[in-house]
């Protein structure tokens, strides 16, 4: 896996599952994992591939033989946050989705023999809640509100991997920067036509990191025992959205001069509006820092250019 994290010397082929391998972020994965080397197994509703593994994320089902003995499971399956409008029954696909499906899946890895040796799990800085201008480390308290009880609930709901002395890792991911999905892809469009604008009053921090310093990240998380438990898995520069929107127009070659109200956002998307776009989180990776993990992006002009180029 060099070409993820060159700073790390190349480690022997390891077997690693992921879980959904066919999103944005498990689908480059899965490929990068690959092309180092590696025997990577998909965790998957339906086979496609003669190594992939059936699993429901909703039920604890005896786990698959083929499963004994794997070096990490990394653990994205999930419902899509900003998908659609936080109705009742979205946020309870919401929280199955990651926590039910989370407590399933650890279920089933203990029942292994040779439980795999790391779970690195998604989570997200909503973890957080909304907090001004305040400096955000894995040590700081938990936030407020339906996207941090979500996510604290996410976190947990493996840990009963740690009476097997699986270690886990759990990744509180910030907007991922990529022109072929999550945020970004979303907003390009808006940008490209020159109708971009802040969002609110624009003071609000953004966390971020591209999707290449992710799967390194994922990289660290798989293979240095060092890391362990909550990790800020963002880039080391914040910026504010007011920030974040004039670099993206930059990029786009394209004014930035139709700011969105709050109370338009809240009329178009309900509730996700402010615990999403509005919210505030200044988050900085001290736990990556601490193990010596060095990013590729950390300007966001840099990354903006590399990722819509």
């Amino acid at each position: 896996m060099a070409v993820m994290s060159p700073q790390h010397p190349q480690p022997s082929p390891m077997r690693i599952a992921v879980t959904g391998s066919s999103g944005f972020i498990g689908h480059a994965l899965v490929d990068v994992l690959r092309l180092g080397g590696h025997e990577v197994v998909r965790l998957v509703r339906t086979a496609d591939e003669s190594q992939d593994i059936v699993w429901s994320p909703h039920t604890v089902a005896p786990p698959d033989p083929r499963l004994e003995g794997l070096d990490a499971v990394v653990h994205l399956a999930g419902a899509g946050i900003a998908d659609r409008r936080w109705t009742a029954s979205r946020r309870a696909l919401l929280r199955s989705s990651r926590v039910d499906a989370t407590q399933h899946l650890a279920a089933s890895l203990a029942q292994l023999a040779h439980p795999p040796k790391v779970l690195v799990q998604a989570s997200a800085t909503g973890w957080y809640g909304d907090r001004g201008d305040e400096w955000l480390s894995e040590s700081a308290p938990r936030g407020r509100g339906f996207l941090s009880d979500l996510c604290a609930d996410w976190e947990q709901a493996s840990t009963l991997l740690d009476e097997c002395g699986t270690r886990r890792v759990q990744l509180r991911t910030g907007m991922v920067i990529g022109s072929q999905g999550g945020a970004l892809a979303k907003m390009l469009p808006i940008f490209r036509l020159g109708l971009g604008g802040r969002l609110g009053h624009g003071r609000q921090w953004m966390s971020w990191i591209t999707r290449q310093d992710l799967l390194a990240v994922i990289n660290t998380a798989i293979t240095n025992s060092a890391l362990t438990g909550p990790v800020n898995a963002v880039s080391p520069n914040p910026l504010t959205n007011l920030a974040f929107t004039k670099a993206l127009a930059s990029a786009c070659k394209r004014p930035a001069v139709f700011p969105a109200p709050k109370s338009l956002l809240r009329l178009a998307l309900g509730e996700m509006a402010p615990a999403i776009l509005l919210t505030s989180q200044r988050c900085r990776p001290d736990a990556l820092t601490a193990v010596g993990h060095v990013f590729r992006h950390s300007n966001v002009d840099a990354a903006l250019s590399t990722a819509i180029s």
